[in-house]
């Protein structure tokens, strides 16, 4: 007997969640069991293909004491998606920075395999002092 749609719903958005909060505990090691090895990612202007990318993203340097906040979540069957607020603490000058997203999870046998989304990077960096707080015009 198959598990109903909303039981598979409410597994997936779970795997979802749980992957949202190693971004805070920064345990990769998790992230094996919760992402595939050739996850596909889809974002920022690019396609890519491989866990090594989420791990990347989770131990971004010069960012620390991450806090995520789900701000509204919803799944069916193999999809979840999620937009969320990420919390860190600026090493450099110990403020914290806030960056917002939306993602798109497909998932398969209790695994991210594949996402789509956005974050505010800009927001992030401009918060750092990294960009300037208005584009000049040309």
């Amino acid at each position: 007997m198959s598990d109903s749609p909303d039981a598979i719903s409410k597994r997936n958005a779970d795997v979802v969640r749980r992957y949202l909060r190693v971004f805070e505990t920064k345990d990769v090691d998790e992230l094996a069991e919760l992402v595939a090895a050739d996850v596909l990612v889809h974002g920022a202007g690019r396609n890519v293909q491989g866990r090594r990318y989420p791990e990347e993203a989770v131990l971004t340097p010069g960012l620390s004491n991450c806090r995520v906040r789900v701000d509204d979540l919803f799944a069916a069957e193999d999809r979840v998606v999620v937009a969320f607020t990420l919390t860190y603490e600026h090493d450099r000058t110990g403020r914290d920075l806030t960056m917002t997203g939306v993602k798109s999870y497909r998932l398969k046998a209790g695994r991210i395999v594949e996402f789509w989304g956005e974050t505010d990077l800009h927001g992030i960096l401009r918060q750092a002092g990294l960009v300037p707080e208005r584009i000049p015009q040309f």
